[in-house]
């Protein structure tokens, strides 16, 4: 068995957002809809970033891109009453099955990361009259959650997922947490790291190297 996860070094990080675009490009993600999201660690929102610390001598300033963490513990799947919400037994990555979705949104109430998944309310409607991005992706349906898939389309064929493909400051890393061998393993065993909201106890497969 294989558990994907992915690295991203936020001292290579320069907030370009390029890799929220990818993923929105390849994931012919829906008008206002991003599975990817960059933020400031001072709380700024995607297009808001904030400076922390004090004025003049002490400003603080940094990236942390966000998306789903594609927890080992993942508390949507616990509440999904229909199975929508799953973890893939050969990857560990959670994944979400459109045609069960009933809509109930219990999956985004459960999540602890806000913002990293989507309902549509309506049919979704795209700024471009034909559909952009990879033919594999999963097309998108009204009044179901979406949510980064570690472009699982490309991944299950040996691809290295969107947003990592085209990161500018080769910030991103991914690969196979449970290989000693690999390149995601290597860096956390080389260099201080952390995840977010690790107290909720859901062992998330997303690491932040600082």
């Amino acid at each position: 068995m294989t558990r994907y996860g992915m690295v991203i070094d936020t001292k290579k990080c320069i907030g370009c957002h390029v890799c929220a675009m990818a993923c929105k490009t390849e994931n012919n993600l829906p008008n206002d809809v991003w599975w990817n999201r960059i933020l400031t660690d001072n709380g700024g929102e995607m297009g808001f970033d904030m400076v922390g610390g004090s004025y003049p001598d002490d400003l603080q300033f940094g990236y942390v891109p966000v998306a789903c963490q594609h927890c080992e513990n993942p508390a949507c799947v616990k509440v999904c009453p229909v199975g929508a919400t799953y973890k893939d037994p050969e990857t560990g990555v959670v994944r979400q099955d459109y045609d069960k979705c009933i809509g109930c949104r219990m999956c985004m109430s459960a999540c602890p990361y806000n913002g990293v998944r989507s309902f549509n309310w309506e049919e979704p409607a795209f700024h471009m009259d034909y559909a952009m991005g990879s033919k594999d992706a999963p097309e998108h349906q009204r009044h179901v959650v979406e949510k980064c898939t570690f472009c699982y389309h490309r991944t299950s064929q040996g691809i290295e997922p969107a947003c990592m493909h085209l990161c500018v400051g080769r910030a991103r890393f991914w690969g196979d947490l449970d290989d000693p061998t690999s390149e995601v393993s290597q860096l956390l065993a080389k260099r201080s790291h952390k995840r977010l909201l690790e107290e909720r106890g859901t062992e998330p497969s997303t690491y932040y190297l600082v």
